[in-house]
């Protein structure tokens, strides 16, 4: 989902909301590399300030641009937070449900599961861990329905998880230690925990090799017989 209401207002009912429009819909290399120039920065602002502490003069700041140069590129702060992070969401649950419908135990879909969304969380950096941080509940207005999208993905994503555990339960290979959706939220919750500390510009170790670390960790705690169980 792309979010159609962002830049209603001044940005939309300008020339400047018409030329943006035209520009996107013509696609030119050059429109393309100062957008995502200014997501990144906008990306760099929502991990220090939260969402609603950065605004989009400070985006223009940041980019050394006038508010009026900067909507020829984007229309609100809400249009860079949603485009960027609702693919990333949506790209998550894909992988997470191809995983799902492969083919392999339990214990093995729950290692691949756990490395791809760390993987993602550093590809997606810092996108996504300000993401896990909002509180959907308070998201109003015109961006309710984005909110109620990505409310719907996280209930899906979930699901995927629960469902894994689940099946591990039933063949055996996973220690029922408490109903599979409090394993499932402590699972997505470890990961997600990594947004207090991993920088992938900064930390000395790798977000392949964390997620490998915590899935071994969380397969080795879930498995009947961890000694039957070999890390991928």
């Amino acid at each position: 989902m792309v979010n159609k209401s962002a830049g209603k207002g001044e940005a939309s009912s300008s020339g400047i909301g018409r030329r943006r429009a035209a520009a996107k819909d013509e696609g030119t290399a050059a429109y393309a590399e100062r957008r995502a120039e200014i997501k990144a920065a906008a990306a760099d602002l929502f991990k220090k300030n939260g969402f609603r502490g950065t605004s989009i003069g400070r985006v223009a700041q940041a980019m050394g641009m006038d508010r009026a140069t900067l909507y020829y590129y984007v229309g609100s702060k809400e249009e860079l937070f949603d485009d960027v992070v609702t693919n990333a969401v949506r790209a998550n649950l894909e992988v997470a449900e191809a995983i799902l419908k492969d083919k392999g135990t339990a214990l093995d879909k729950i290692f691949r599961l756990v490395t791809s969304l760390m993987n993602s969380y550093a590809e997606h950096y810092p996108l996504l861990y300000v993401f896990i941080q909002e509180n959907l509940g308070h998201v109003g207005g015109y961006r309710a329905e984005w909110s109620r999208e990505m409310r719907r993905l996280n209930k899906r994503y979930e699901q995927v998880v629960v469902k894994m555990i689940q099946t591990g339960i039933d063949e055996g290979t996973i220690r029922p230690v408490a109903d599979a959706w409090v394993m499932a939220y402590g699972l997505i919750g470890m990961v997600g925990w990594t947004n207090r500390w991993f920088n992938p510009q900064r930390s000395p170790v790798d977000a392949d090799t964390v997620g490998r670390a915590y899935a071994t960790m969380l397969v080795a705690g879930m498995a009947v017989d961890p000694g039957e169980w070999t890390d991928p």
